[in-house]
């Protein structure tokens, strides 16, 4: 389910919600809509949207936290991108197969992580796009860099130089790819669905309150419906933030495209 797909849900639940306390209010004894009932109704209501509210605030918080962090790793990974074939450039015409394995993985990641954005110029491997946020552990782009890798590793430099350009190119190689598991990782997200689904019956709770409550007339109705979509709103936001790969608000390719400018100098 996309990120947009569960703010409608949470934002039709809601309103489900609401709908069955307007429906069985009726139904209520007249014992049980005294006044001192629904001054403990108005309470619960406020502890709730109290605990709500702050559940809110710091998932809100931990989801851009998480998009932040995500950002800054796929600056240092285009930079890493940038530095290693700048040394491989350094060393020779021994790697230029390697460079432009770089290359066409860096192409390739950008097509297939930003299918919607245009394509990198150039020849390289078509990667399917997929809806899930695994773009970057791909196995043809993991190849890719594996066998780029390995040309570095084949070296056989032949002066203290080249033997200098190799090491510093094979430590670039192994911070690399640390760097694209780091961001593998970042790009599941980091929120727990079971609690987040705590969270949302809390906010049942809350509108079915609501429905019990609240009078039957327009005013009401409206104010309900926009709570309710500013509810949904924001658990779109958080959402769509924890997964920065995927959704309407995304990481942007620029640096990965800067990379691909230098790598084509």
């Amino acid at each position: 389910m996309t990120e947009i797909q569960s703010a409608v849900l949470v934002f039709i639940l809601l309103l489900a919600s609401t709908g069955l306390g307007a429906i069985v209010r009726p139904l209520l004894p007249e014992e049980h809509k005294a006044q001192e009932t629904v001054q403990l109704v108005q309470l619960l209501v406020g502890m709730l949207v109290t605990f709500a509210a702050l559940v809110l605030g710091l998932l809100t918080a931990s989801a851009k936290t998480v998009f932040d962090t995500t950002n800054s790793d796929m600056r240092s990974y285009a930079t890493s991108i940038i530095e290693l074939d700048r040394t491989m450039r350094d060393y020779g015409a021994d790697l230029d197969r390697a460079r432009e394995l770089l290359r066409s993985y860096t192409a390739a990641a950008v097509a297939s992580t930003w299918p919607n954005e245009p394509r990198p110029p150039g020849h390289y491997p078509d990667v399917e796009p997929s809806t899930k946020t695994d773009n970057l552990a791909s196995s043809t782009l993991g190849a890719i860099l594996s066998q780029a890798q390995r040309d570095v590793r084949l070296l056989r430099p032949h002066d203290d130089y080249h033997r200098q350009i190799a090491a510093e190119a094979a430590a670039r190689f192994e911070q690399l790819i640390a760097l694209r598991w780091k961001l593998v990782e970042e790009a599941h997200g980091s929120i727990s669905y079971p609690f987040d689904r705590i969270l949302v019956g809390w906010l049942l709770i809350i509108f079915l309150c609501f429905g019990l409550i609240a009078p039957r007339n327009a005013l009401s109705l409206v104010t309900i419906m926009l709570g309710a979509l500013s509810i949904a709103s924001a658990v779109l936001v958080i959402l769509d933030l924890d997964t920065p790969f995927t959704g309407p608000i995304m990481i942007g390719s620029q640096p990965m495209r800067d990379a691909i400018a230098y790598q084509s100098r």
